[in-house]
């Protein structure tokens, strides 16, 4: 398995989808912006708003999973992350993530209180193209 071809594969993405699990355990499944930073395949790090719904789930429950995909004319390439995220609020995270137009979101800027990161952890994958899926650990 070339995790190097995985990773250049979902920096080319502009959507990431993210799962939570529900005071039900349901999933819950939500569309979001590709991720601010990534430290190899190991480390997906989000912006979000501290007061929303999925905050709340991943504090009750850090279990997660992040899929990335593409679909072309004739081929379809996945690739889903399971691990675990954390909701982070210290200020040193906040700002090394934080863009320009983040304001349009949070309107006291990188301090307000209503933004916070999501780090997501992965423990393992799984990548699909061609017919195939391969199944991959992360250490």
């Amino acid at each position: 398995m070339d995790l190097k071809k995985i990773e250049k594969f979902i920096d080319k993405q502009k959507v990431s989808f993210i799962s939570s699990i529900d005071n039900e355990n349901y999933p819950n499944i939500k569309a979001m912006l590709k991720p601010r930073k990534r430290n190899g395949l190991k480390e997906f790090y989000f912006s979000t708003n501290t007061s929303s719904m999925r905050v709340k789930q991943y504090q009750n429950n850090s279990n997660a999973s992040i899929y990335f995909y593409h679909k072309g004319l004739i081929k379809y390439v996945g690739v889903m992350l399971k691990g675990n995220m954390e909701v982070l609020t210290d200020q040193e995270t906040k700002n090394i993530i934080w863009k320009k137009g983040d304001t349009m979101f949070y309107k006291k800027g990188v301090t307000d209180p209503d933004y916070c990161v999501l780090k997501f952890t992965t423990t393992s994958g799984r990548y699909y193209c061609d017919l195939k899926t391969e199944s991959f650990d992360i250490e």
